[in-house]
């Protein structure tokens, strides 16, 4: 009997399967898929150019050895003839690649370009010094006190081509700041740019060349004024624009008291000078410290805040609505606002790349492009990447990158809801409060997700509850302070700014009281030790499928992006020594015990943050419980271990013989004294000069060391 159905499925014999068959099948069906896949990325490829251009960039500044400028540019030059001939040959399948080679091959060069533009003379050594310069800003204060940031004229035992270009110094006490564009004298312990913390931390030295920075130090007296000959033009406007600022910084702290003013003349200014300690730390804590820094947050709301005021009030004037485009007369005023803010604000480095993407994004307006998209994004990076290649490896550029990339495939994915027709409002409005909230959470969520990989990896801390805390103090930050903040500001040089500094204010007494509450409750921070290095670029990878990929191939990309949190940690060193063998800690257990716990601690801080570890509260304690240690010398109870010598005078004797017991790690801040150190492990001066910090791992045959700058390289920023 027939079915008068003619099948092409072939039944093998009962009980059998047709594995081959099968598998073939699923094979042809993974293949379509994954072809359709890709026809369906031919509009988002673009998208993939400022990634290769950073990755790039950002393996010029992983190199060991300093490449040379023509190698580079020969190397990007047949990279892009390289894509050009596949272009031009329509070979569809290699073009991609070679575009994208070519893009990464660009940005190594344009690594390589800035470094060399930028080259400008480093202090060699430690030394105490007069100095006389221009204060040129007020940098965030450190641990030591306020910073400034100094234009040198004349450094004593310097020539002039060897005289820095830039140099900061910490001024010790409290002495009176000097505000921008007063000259001065000033005796100072200056030196080199600092080294990092441990290997594989974050390198100063390096920001501090791309920066121009080419000595850091500290005062050995109040700074005097001094008569010196007239700044070059650009000099004296940069320090015009920086005493304004200094002097709106003043008046607002003035006007609202140093707890909320501090941070109302951080969000506007950038000086975060007056911020008490304890503020920042609970703000760091809560997952709020971005807000206290000017960056993409600040630019969005103080550029959206006047693009919906001005359209707003054109379509409010029917004159000028029905002769003028709205829609481009506000986005020229955002663009306006957003210039006007990057000056207010100094111009840091954040600052200017959220001012970059937000002029991008108006000028699509302007164009008639959509302005919020991947492809303005792309434009937006793409630029920031091409002024300043060595974003590619700080932290702000990385997370404020993925946090947009993020909140913008977002956006593209979130479904739209159908417009209702006259709606009573009781019905409306409580609808609209949800979609918002429900964006809101989304946003945060998804936001908080694209920078904790970045946030893990460089900083060694998440906020348990900064998902929380940013919900609470969004509708603050954005519809409260920053608009109040900036007419405030705007209005203050004319003696109008106090009633909205005032509401702005109240905007952040409620801000800085949720982030102390949320800091104080238990768990508030987590402390994650560093993946090894390659884990982050894998997840900033990961992290660019999930957003760029048009598809369910994208998913592919959440492992990778995953990798710094599931990434194995290796064992951590048993100890580790400062850049200069000043500071001494060692590893028992899960616990950071400092042999000088006053010295180099916020370096001894970076280091166990980064390794997981924990110092006791009582630093002190914990030490002598394991140490004997007097003024100088410092070793275990038990004559094994480690022993230090702090002394920049080589040990005597009779000191010597007891620090160096056979098997003992000996670490001597001196000189390596004449006489031998029979049995041990000796570490002195000049392997801190020659490798910087180290960390030590015990091993059967002894100790195996990893040094700083054998990770470093022989770069330029390398001393």
């Amino acid at each position: 009997m027939t079915t008068g159905f003619e099948s092409d499925i072939s039944v093998g014999p009962i009980g059998k399967a047709a594995p081959l068959s099968t598998l073939r099948k699923a094979a042809d069906s993974l293949a379509r898929i994954i072809a359709a896949e890709v026809v369906a990325q031919r509009d988002r490829w673009t998208l993939w150019a400022p990634v290769a251009f950073g990755l790039g960039a950002a393996g010029y500044l992983a190199l060991r050895t300093e490449p040379s400028l023509w190698l580079v540019a020969t190397a990007a030059g047949l990279a892009i003839g390289l894509a050009l001939a596949v272009r031009r040959a329509a070979v569809g399948a290699l073009a991609i690649p070679a575009v994208l080679l070519a893009f990464a091959a660009a940005g190594l060069c344009a690594g390589k370009l800035r470094a060399t533009l930028v080259a400008a003379p480093v202090i060699a050594e430690q030394s105490i010094v007069t100095l006389e310069g221009w204060v040129v800003d007020v940098a965030s204060p450190g641990a030591g006190g306020a910073r400034l940031v100094v234009a040198p004229v004349q450094v004593s035992g310097l020539d002039p081509r060897a005289t820095p270009v830039r140099v900061r110094v910490t001024l010790r006490g409290e002495p009176p700041t000097p505000p921008p564009g007063s000259p001065i004298r000033l005796r100072a312990m200056l030196g080199p740019p600092p080294p990092p913390a441990s290997p594989g931390a974050y390198d100063f030295a390096r920001d501090a060349w791309f920066d121009r920075v080419g000595g850091v130090g500290f005062s050995l007296g109040e700074p005097a004024e001094a008569t010196l000959s007239s700044p070059p033009r650009r000099l004296r406007l940069a320090m015009a624009v920086n005493a304004a600022r200094w002097s709106l910084a003043q008046r607002i702290v003035a006007r609202l008291g140093v707890e909320q003013g501090g941070v109302a003349a951080a969000m506007v200014t950038g000086h975060e000078a007056w911020i008490p300690p304890e503020q920042v730390e609970a703000m760091r804590a809560s997952g709020l410290a971005h807000i206290l820094s000017i960056s993409g947050l600040h630019m969005a709301i103080v550029g959206g805040f006047v693009f919906a005021a001005v359209r707003l009030g054109v379509a409010a004037w029917p004159w000028l609505a029905l002769r003028a485009n709205g829609k481009k007369v506000a986005a020229l005023a955002g663009l306006f606002a957003i210039g006007g803010y990057l000056v207010i604000s100094g111009a840091p480095p954040p600052a200017e790349r959220a001012a970059i993407t937000g002029g991008v994004m108006f000028l699509a307006v302007l164009a008639d492009r959509q302005a919020i998209s991947l492809r303005a994004l792309a434009v937006a990076a793409l630029a920031i990447l091409a002024l300043q290649p060595e974003a590619a490896a700080t932290p702000g550029f990385q997370m404020s990158f993925a946090a947009t990339a993020a909140l913008v495939a977002l956006a593209e994915a979130w479904p739209q809801p159908v417009k209702e027709i006259e709606t009573p409002w009781w019905i409306r409005w409580p609808q609209a409060a949800v979609v918002w909230t429900g964006a809101a959470l989304a946003a945060s969520f998804v936001a908080g997700l694209a920078t904790g990989p970045f946030a893990m990896h460089h900083f060694n801390r998440v906020a348990s509850y900064g998902l929380i805390a940013n919900l609470l103090v969004s509708p603050l930050s954005s519809f409260v302070i920053m608009p109040f903040l900036a007419l405030g500001a705007a209005l203050e040089p004319l003696g109008l700014g106090g009633p909205f500094l005032a509401i702005a204010g109240w905007g952040i007494g409620m801000m800085t009281d949720i982030g102390a509450g949320v800091a104080g409750r238990p768990g508030a921070t987590v402390t994650v030790p560093s993946a090894p290095a390659a884990a982050l670029p894998i997840a900033f990878v990961g992290i660019m499928i999930l957003c760029l990929w048009k598809g369910r191939l994208r998913w592919l990309g959440a492992p990778l992006a995953a990798a710094v949190l599931l990434w194995p940690r290796p064992p951590a060193p048993d100890v580790w020594i400062a850049d200069d063998g000043a500071a001494v800690a060692v590893r028992h257990d899960d616990r950071a015990v400092l042999l000088r716990p006053d010295a180099r601690r916020f370096a001894a801080d970076l280091w166990s943050r980064r390794r997981g570890l924990v110092i006791d509260v009582e630093a002190e304690a914990a030490r002598d419980a394991l140490y004997a240690c007097g003024r100088f010398d410092c070793m275990t109870r038990d004559g094994q271990g480690v022993a230090a010598w702090a002394g920049k005078q080589p040990p005597k004797a009779a000191v010597l013989e007891r620090l160096c017991a056979p098997g003992r790690l000996v670490v001597l801040r001196s000189p390596a004294p004449a006489a031998g150190c029979e049995g041990a492990f000796v570490l002195a001066a000049e392997d801190f000069t020659r490798g910087g910090s180290a960390e030590l791992w015990r091993t059967g045959a002894g100790w195996k060391v990893r040094w700083a700058n054998d990770l470093r390289g022989d770069r330029p920023w390398v001393r």
